[in-house]
């Protein structure tokens, strides 16, 4: 049952993000571009995102106990630190650059184009380097 919610789930999250343009870096670009030609259709994208998530959490903060798993898993470190500041500007870099989010990405690797291809072994290949440096160094 868990995972047929999660395939359902996901599944419906992949169609919004085709549906919204979040699939297409041209559309991304242009909204990340604050110029005379900013396209600003992602911005209703985002505030009814954040909308449903707001509420959504709120909701769900109140429930005992989650509907398919033993426990809620939130994050507990709250502290922003030099690792979170570096992590979010290197991430925001790259999918600005490209013009593809993670989520997009993978949705976008369905489609087989070489741009989105590219981005997620990229994204794959960052993963790893920051494991293997994470073991080393942090």
């Amino acid at each position: 049952m868990k995972n047929t919610v999660a395939f359902v789930t996901g599944l419906i999250f992949a169609i919004g993000l085709g549906l919204s343009g979040m699939t297409r870096p041209q559309v991304v670009k242009g909204f990340l571009d604050l110029g005379p030609d900013w396209n600003w259709s992602l911005l209703g994208v985002m505030a009814g995102a954040i909308a449903v998530h707001g509420i959504a959490f709120q909701l769900i903060r109140r429930a005992p106990s989650p509907l398919l798993a033993l426990g809620f898993d939130l994050p507990m470190k709250t502290k922003i630190d030099f690792r979170l500041i570096s992590g979010a500007v290197i991430f925001g870099i790259g999918w600005g650059w490209a013009g593809i989010c993670p989520g997009p990405g993978l949705v976008g690797v369905a489609s087989g184009q070489q741009e989105f291809l590219l981005f997620v072994g990229a994204m794959v290949v960052g993963m790893k380097i920051f494991q293997m440096a994470s073991r080393r160094f942090i």
